[in-house]
């Protein structure tokens, strides 16, 4: 009768000499003639799963469980081996490894939003939390939305095509945000608190302080009883909110062809705080955007009554407000992609 201890030790045995050959082959080919060495028909794990017949039956159970574990452990380690060899196969067959493990390890970089879009946002939440509501506008206008209805007579300079890109006669790329303006009016009766922002577009020259396509948010307000001071009012909250209690404001008359009277909105320099240099060109002030009361032909060109109705409106450029929020002193870095100045943010 076999002896059982012997038996154990045998699979010991076959499971460490499986192990060794398994190692030391490097080819598929290699590794298919072990598979049949012990896994096979008459292989050496076969035949000793068909000895057990020969042990008493108690023990049979026993050592029916490790000859078992025994095939097992055997065809993982076959399909682990075979994994790896197929793979440096491929990467030999490629001529140049997928990986290289002896490379030091390279940081992920998180997204993040970009400048323009993050003051975009803080600019929108700022005024919605005033109390204005978001409106959109098409980037392609008529020359009717983006010039007539705003009183813009026709020998008007920024009708030249120096200034506005046209699709032709009647269509343009808008060069502000302002014509949602009117396609609100057209739609909605006062009061109507609204801010527009978007994408503007004007043929200038590219250089560090203009580009050919920049963004907007246009803000106007109607309603009866609407004052300058109103306008003044939001115009002092939305500068302290976004720059600081201590920035201070200025309001310079100024012209534009849809309000009247019309202003230009400065600030403080932050950078020298007032007392003049390179960013504020030693003036102490530095304009941030424009602003007045609705004229009245805008009014009667939205079917509003002049006389009943009043209101303001005012517009930023989004990349000016930027460039003074992060110090940034080139209008181009915003559009050039580099990760060197985006990482910044």
């Amino acid at each position: 009768m076999p002896n059982i201890n012997e038996f154990q030790d045998t699979i010991h045995k076959i499971k460490d000499e499986a192990l060794q050959e398994i190692e030391r082959v490097d080819q598929s080919e290699g590794l298919e003639q072990i598979r049949i060495k012990y896994l096979g028909r008459k292989g050496i794990i076969t035949s000793l799963l068909k000895n057990l017949k020969d042990f008493p039956e108690e023990n049979r159970p026993t050592l029916g469980q490790l000859s078992n574990q025994l095939k097992k452990q055997v065809e993982e380690i076959l399909l682990q081996r075979s994994q790896e060899i197929k793979e440096r196969e491929l990467i030999l067959k490629k001529g140049k490894p997928s990986l290289d493990y002896t490379l030091p390890g390279r940081r992920g970089w998180e997204g993040r939003l970009h400048p323009i879009t993050r003051t975009n946002e803080r600019i929108i939440q700022i005024l919605y939390g005033m109390g204005f509501e978001v409106a959109k506008g098409p980037d392609i206008e008529t020359d009717y939305y983006n010039f007539s209805s705003l009183n813009f007579p026709p020998d008007h300079p920024a009708r030249d095509m120096q200034d506005t890109f046209y699709i032709k006669d009647d269509l343009l790329l808008r060069t502000h945000t302002s014509p949602v303006q009117m396609r609100v009016f057209e739609k909605r009766k006062p009061p109507v608190r609204i801010i527009a922002p978007g994408r503007c577009y004007r043929n200038e020259a590219i250089n560090a302080r203009s580009y050919c396509t920049f963004h907007q948010v246009e803000g106007f307000y109607v309603d009866t009883d609407v004052t300058f001071a109103d306008l003044k009012g939001i115009l002092t909250a939305f500068i302290w909110e976004m720059f600081g209690k201590e920035t201070r404001l200025r309001f310079r008359a100024s012209f534009f062809p849809f309000t009247e009277p019309s202003a230009e909105v400065d600030i403080s320099c932050f950078l020298c705080g007032g007392k003049g240099c390179s960013l504020c060109k030693h003036a102490g002030w530095l304009e941030i955007l424009g602003a007045g009361m609705i004229d009245p032909e805008v009014f009667k060109a939205a079917g509003y009554d002049e006389e009943k109705y009043t209101g303001y409106a005012f517009g930023m450029g989004v990349e000016r407000i930027a460039m003074l929020k992060y110090g940034i002193n080139d209008i181009r870095l915003f559009y050039e992609n580099d990760l060197r100045f985006l990482r910044q943010f």
